[in-house]
């Protein structure tokens, strides 16, 4: 039933570091104990005795280490296993917490490290953030692993684009080797000593953020490893508000970015059977932005998530101590050194209790969403731009390619990154014209966090309203039959490369059946020229491989070819400049159109996402869109981003705002639901006699709860797990024939009855 089920299904959970306390119990299914200390198993005991399923989560790039650092593990320091940038300077988490390379030593330490939590019963282990930064490469722990893997001497990655190059996949490929042998170490060790079946997991941000950010982690190539079950998608406001390009202003796109990045993420899973939670945050690791902000970009980031039906597993909050019991906005030092020291200013205030019952209200949602009903309006699914691992490998050019001038601060001051700031339109445009003319400043922009090549092709299609999917180009190879849902798919090699000459076998595969690619590129990418097998094959670059396989040559003209059931659509135009203008994006987007037009695919412009998911409208209506209309909801609904789910007929979304409905049309013939709920509802059950429902949420909330019922009760009361009568609110009605409930949490279970009238 909706709503009522076992934390053993372990559909939400939370990581923490602190003990259990009222103000964070908060009714998930399952609890990660953060971090291998000697508080750990105590806490481990404070969550099991409340009924979580307990796992483990610990970092796998940086942590308490020292024992490890300074040589009390094994005799040996291992300070040179940090990772070091260019110019000697350490590249650190913390000024005693430096950012690993993760050599086989580290791997066999971890390894010892995670069997306490083996021993401490455990369900589960998360290491998170394998990161190795794209600027690091310089250690000489980082160098022995250059010379062992390649059979070569180091060479500098800032001195050539080959060098750039490897030494990126080195990084990420690292870690792949450590998450392979602690995985398969600890659950081995977890069969032979207990006979039990561990499950491993790696919790890890988008591949689309990690190449924003210039981190190296190996994504897809987890799906290589067969002891890793599954994964968490850390996405959240951080990371979603990093700033792009779009028709040439610069700003935050909250929702639309978050969008991507789940996206991309399920990926991960696809056909896989492993499990994939997608993480939320009600504010974010910045402490100094207000409840207001934070609200705004969760809301868009949570719509954002259920965007994706194939998902229906959530980490409801990371660090849930830092939101129930933290002050904001606090200011915080030298962020930029990772220092997290921040001081309260004269504006920080706790948590607002409407913004709490908001999330206690969206934790239980999200325990809801396995649905079978999917429908996206507009029926244009089935598109979708590729994405790959090797992305990551080449962003950032070696010396002698940016030249002069960058744009350094002028990019920011021309563009304003924050959302809601006004824009400089007049200096945006300059700029984004000079960027056009000048080949270093495009370089320059290429290696920026707005990442422009990929939000070339991908932004202007979204804010159109088409629900693309990011699609992971490693995975052609891997799976069968891995494009088959997809009509029509982007792809450009300008900020990627395939793997193997086979990645393009299986494309041109997929095409000759029926598909159709829209190849968008000029083949200016200096990475085009790195010591690769498509040129020495002979290929300028690995497109020209892709075209020659398709039976066009090497270097067809713009426009539609037909290949055997399918076409190519060649555009020769580098993705970063339609982020430039309106006038590239619209003629990037009729380009789009008319090719799916030609497939079927009837794609009306429109400014928003929508998905219905069994009874919930997920909607969020998008500025900077073909209009600014507002989209209109009529019907029967409950407002779920309302504390008391209120009845109403009609919802008025407009451009930058996001809603979630209950759509009381797909129940109908139900007697029994929840409609929607702050607290968790532990039983729920209708008799001859009325109706019962068991509670229990955390300190100082604010709980509500609508339910339909047969018939109006009345006789409304609640007690608590102590028999203490707690002052309970109620109201009837008739036309959804929805009883609403509310009382003051103070983290007990509470236990509602009414009698039929």
């Amino acid at each position: 039933m909706a709503y009522i089920r076992s934390k053993k299904e372990e559909l939400t959970g939370y990581q923490a570091s602190g003990e259990i306390r009222p103000s964070v119990d908060l009714g998930c299914d399952f609890i990660m104990v953060y971090g291998i200390d000697p508080t750990m198993p105590e806490r481990i005991r404070q969550y099991r005795e409340k009924g979580y399923v307990i796992h483990l989560m610990t970092g796998i790039a940086w942590g308490e280490y020292q024992e490890y650092l300074d040589g009390k593990w094994d005799g040996r320091k291992h300070w040179d296993e940090g990772q070091v940038d260019r110019n000697g300077k350490d590249v650190i988490h913390n000024p005693t917490v430096p950012y690993m390379v993760p050599t086989v030593s580290f791997s066999e330490y971890l390894t010892d490290r995670l069997k306490v939590a083996v021993d401490a019963g455990v369900e589960a282990i998360h290491v998170e953030e394998p990161e190795f930064w794209d600027k690091s490469g310089y250690s000489e722990a980082f160098k022995r692993e250059y010379e062992i893997y390649y059979k070569e001497p180091w060479k500098p990655q800032h001195e050539s684009l080959d060098a750039q190059y490897k030494c990126a996949r080195l990084k990420a490929y690292l870690y792949k080797r450590t998450i392979d042998r602690v995985s398969a170490a600890l659950k081995e060790y977890a069969k032979v000593k207990y006979q039990k079946d561990l499950r491993f997991y790696v919790p890890t941000h988008s591949l689309l953020n990690y190449t924003q950010w210039k981190i190296m982690s190996p994504e897809a190539e987890l799906i290589s490893i067969p002891t890793v079950d599954g994964y968490i998608a850390q996405i959240w406001t951080g990371t979603s508000r990093e700033a792009n390009v779009y028709e040439g202003v610069y700003k935050e796109r909250t929702f639309e970015t978050a969008y991507l990045e789940y996206g991309v993420m399920q990926e991960l899973v696809k056909g896989t059977g492993r499990r994939m939670w997608f993480l939320n945050d009600p504010i974010e690791d910045l402490p100094s932005y207000t409840w207001e902000n934070y609200e705004y970009n969760y809301r868009r980031t949570a719509v954002a998530s259920l965007l994706h039906p194939h998902i229906w597993h959530y980490e409801i909050c990371p660090w849930p101590h830092r939101v129930f019991d933290g002050r904001y906005p606090r200011f915080q030092p030298r962020i930029a050194e990772k220092i997290e020291t921040s001081f309260e200013t004269d504006q920080s205030k706790p948590i607002p209790q409407s913004y709490s019952t908001l999330l206690s209200g969206m934790f239980q949602l999200f325990g809801d969403m396995e649905q079978s009903d999917i429908l996206f309006e507009g029926g244009t699914d089935g598109v979708g731009v590729f994405m790959s691992d090797s992305g990551l490998f080449q962003r950032t050019f070696p010396d002698g390619i940016v030249d002069g001038e960058e744009l350094g601060d002028r990019f920011r001051a021309a563009m304003h990154k924050n959302s809601g700031n006004p824009v400089d339109e007049e200096a945006a445009a300059r700029l984004m014209k000079e960027i056009g003319e000048k080949d270093s400043l495009m370089y320059d922009f290429i290696q920026s966090a707005a990442f422009p090549n990929f939000f070339g092709v991908a932004m202007p299609l979204v804010k159109y309203g088409l629900p693309i999917h990011p699609v992971q180009l490693d995975n052609v190879r891997r799976f069968a039959g891995y494009l088959e849902d997809y009509k029509c798919l982007v792809l450009s090699y300008e900020y990627m490369k395939p793997d193997a000459p086979d990645v393009n076998a299986a494309v041109v595969s997929w095409i000759r059946e029926g598909g159709t690619l829209i190849y968008v590129g000029d083949g200016s990418d200096p990475f085009h020229k790195i010591d690769a097998w498509w040129g020495q094959r002979g290929y300028a670059n690995p497109a020209e491989h892709l075209f020659e396989l398709a039976g066009l040559g090497r270097d067809p003209k713009e426009g539609v070819h037909e290949v055997g059931a399918g076409k190519i659509v060649v555009w020769k135009e580098l993705p970063a400049r339609i982020c430039l203008s309106k006038e590239l994006a619209d003629q990037y987007r009729s380009l789009v159109q008319k090719t799916l037009a030609d497939t079927g695919i009837t794609w009306t412009y429109r400014n928003d996402l929508t998905l219905h998911r069994g009874p919930y409208v997920i909607s969020s209506v998008m500025a900077e869109s073909v209009s600014d209309e507002k989209k209109v909801f009529t019907g029967v609904y409950a407002d779920l981003m309302t504390n008391d789910y209120a009845i109403i007929h009609e919802k008025d979304v407009a451009p930058d705002d996001v809603t979630l409905l209950f759509d009381f049309s797909k129940i109908e013939g139900e007697d029994f639901r929840i409609v929607g709920t702050s607290a968790r509802v532990e039983e729920g059950e209708t008799t001859e006699n009325g109706v019962m429902l068991r509670l229990k949420t955390a300190d100082k909330i604010k709980a509500f709860t609508r339910v339909r019922l047969p018939k109006q009760p009345t006789d409304i009361k609640a007690i608590d797990e102590d028999g203490e009568a707690v002052a309970v609110e109620s109201s009837w009605d008739e036309e959804t024939k929805t009883l609403l409930v509310s009382y003051q949490s103070v983290s007990k279970e509470v236990c509602v009855t009414g009698k039929w009238a």
